[in-house]
């Protein structure tokens, strides 16, 4: 069996669409034994994973799962290997590095050994 890496595609729905829209990239490791049969995992852990709930404000929450956007073979995992890259545009540059160096920060922040 071969390891997949794989993307799947959620749409956020909230509040029958009375909020800006919402995606949820996951990315996931699949075992199977072909490209198609990791697609095919993939699209049922997608399909597995749709719920309507209502969240903490009482509103309607829908994950709708969209499709598998991307599948890869990993032939083999090496130390600092890459293994995803997306580019995102934003025309609010410093906020965009802002936001991730908030998120480093939490990250450290769970764990003092950071320091």
């Amino acid at each position: 069996m071969k390891r997949y890496l794989v993307k799947l595609m959620f749409n956020i729905n909230i509040d029958n669409g009375s909020h800006a829209s919402q995606f949820d990239e996951q990315i996931r490791i699949v075992e199977a034994y072909s490209m198609e049969s990791a697609f095919q995992k993939a699209r049922t852990i997608g399909k597995k994973e749709e719920e309507i709930f209502i969240n903490n404000e009482s509103k309607l929450v829908n994950w709708q799962f969209i499709d598998v956007a991307d599948v890869y073979e990993l032939e083999s995992l090496k130390d600092g290997e890459q293994v995803y890259s997306t580019t995102h545009e934003n025309t609010e540059r410093s906020a965009f590095i802002n936001y991730i160096r908030q998120k480093a920060m939490v990250i450290q922040s769970k764990s003092l050994t950071f320091a």
